[in-house]
């Protein structure tokens, strides 16, 4: 205050102007160093070697924008380095480890996606809006416009009304909301029960019946992409849409298996003819029956009204023993999945396929009393030889021949050590069953069921390559109907 009203008088030594500054900008990149101190970082990472890369990436990011503001830096954590829980991608089970570790000195838990990108500042600016002594769930609002088999048909009447956040843009939950939800967790462990939308589980488990906080919407949060004009007032963007990390893949480097029966035969299958057929250079249909205008070829496995377990087992045999060791990756999908090779391809490229990978919409069971997660079979499960070579060799099989396959296969990798890799862009349900928003910013691989809709035209809206689809993986403008 001297140095200001002496320079405002016209005193001669003007040189107490910049100390003032360069003092007030001190404090205010101490005040800065503080509060990104009290954030703690968690990126929804996973161990495959393109994954962990890219969320080591943004955890470098992180830590470099905290040292230009100053020298307190953040804790950043990576989700697959929590590996005392087989089930820590789904968040609830590292509440009370969060509680006990940062209950004290920390004032918020931020989460995010290794394809969010953050501004820091902004992020402290908006955080700063809220009180830290509160209990505070914070994220980009999504909402079933119907209500949807993926929620259980959660709130029916008007499943609006109720909202969850898009992982995608961050969410954060102030510390007094972590210390709950731990205390919480101590005296009512979580049910053993299936993880399957994971963002919409956390938003009701949080809600607790009303009795708990609601998301609170944050405009700050985005998923526009980063250098969209839109992106200005963003503390989040997210930059990822369909990866590509090359020449997509050949078309004779995809072996793709169709499961079907006989009484599928003449609806199901002229729909994948008619739709992506073509883009597979590599293509056999399993069925319970060999019809020879298809063609189908049946493997003695009975068919069954529950599971498949016996079938995709002797896909997988199939695969490894009858197909050239030089394709490198099987594609499992049933016959009213609807599912691009074309875009698969380009994906396809960001993984090493002497990996054991096992690729596709990640679902978990039991989770939160040591079960197992495994890829939701509707959606396409992708598998590279590697992993075929691994499990075949262990000695985990169907339990029964009904078994569901999927689950069993999620049982079978994890005794073995192998974590499956989820992409959000293999879908169980139809495009209608998710929010547009969340997928306004995808370029989706597959969805599932032709229930209630017309396949063919799902196909050719959804997931047909496009000529103006960008070969750099950015979004693309698509007209799209409401399907």
């Amino acid at each position: 205050a001297f140095a200001v009203s002496v320079v405002s008088e016209g005193a001669e030594d003007e040189t107490e102007l910049p100390v003032l500054q360069k003092s007030e900008k001190s404090r205010t990149i101490s005040k800065r160093g503080r509060e990104l101190k009290g954030i703690v970082f968690v990126i929804q990472s996973q161990s495959n070697s393109f994954h962990s890369k890219r969320a080591e990436d943004l955890k470098r990011d992180i830590l470099k924008q905290a040292v230009d503001l100053g020298k307190e830096l953040p804790t950043v954590l990576l989700i697959h380095q929590i590996n005392r829980h087989e089930g820590a991608w789904t968040i609830l089970p590292l509440m009370k480890d969060f509680s006990v570790t940062y209950g004290r000195n920390s004032s918020w838990i931020f989460f995010c996606e290794e394809d969010t990108r953050i501004q820091v500042i902004k992020l402290l600016e908006t955080l700063r809006r809220f009180d830290k002594s509160k209990e505070w769930f914070l994220g980009k609002a999504l909402y079933d416009e119907e209500s949807t088999i993926i929620h259980h048909y959660a709130f029916a009447e008007n499943p609006t009304v109720f909202k969850f956040p898009d992982f995608a843009a961050g969410w954060a939950l102030s510390i007094p909301l972590v210390n709950k939800l731990a205390k919480k967790l101590n005296s009512e462990p979580l049910k053993s029960d299936f993880t399957i939308d994971l963002k919409h589980e956390i938003a009701l488990y949080i809600w607790q019946k009303g009795e708990g906080p609601h998301l609170t919407s944050v405009p700050e949060f985005c998923t526009d992409d980063v250098n969209s004009y839109k992106a200005d007032h963003c503390a989040t963007t997210f930059s990822n849409f369909l990866p590509l990390c090359g020449e997509p893949v050949n078309k004779e480097d995809v072996f793709v298996a169709v499961k079907t029966c006989q009484k599928f035969h003449g609806d199901r299958i002229p729909v994948v003819k008619q739709t992506w057929e073509r883009e597979a250079a590599l293509i056999e249909y399993y069925s319970d029956y060999a019809d020879i205008s298809i063609p189908t070829i049946d493997l003695g496995i009975p068919n069954t009204d529950r599971g498949h377990c016996g079938k995709t087992f002797a896909i997988l045999e199939r695969f490894l023993n009858h197909t050239s060791p030089r394709t490198p990756w099987l594609v499992v999908v049933d016959d009213d999945t609807l599912i691009s090779i074309f875009r698969l391809r380009k994906l396809l490229s960001c993984y090493d396929p002497n990996e054991p990978v096992f690729l596709g919409e990640r679902y978990g069971y039991g989770l939160g009393t040591g079960g197992y997660s495994y890829i939701t079979g509707g959606g396409g499960m992708v598998f590279s030889r590697t992993a075929v070579q691994k499990l075949l060799a262990s000695k985990c099989r169907c339990y029964s021949m009904d078994a569901p396959d999927d689950m069993v296969l999620g049982m079978c990798f994890s005794g073995l050590g192998i974590p499956i890799t989820h992409s959000p862009l293999f879908h169980q349900a139809r495009p209608m069953d998710y929010p547009k928003d969340y997928l306004s910013h995808q370029i989706p691989v597959s969805f599932h069921k032709h229930w209630n809709i017309d396949p063919v035209k799902v196909y050719f809206t959804w997931l047909a390559p496009n000529s103006e689809e960008s070969h750099n993986g950015k979004k693309v403008g698509y007209n799209r109907e409401d399907l």
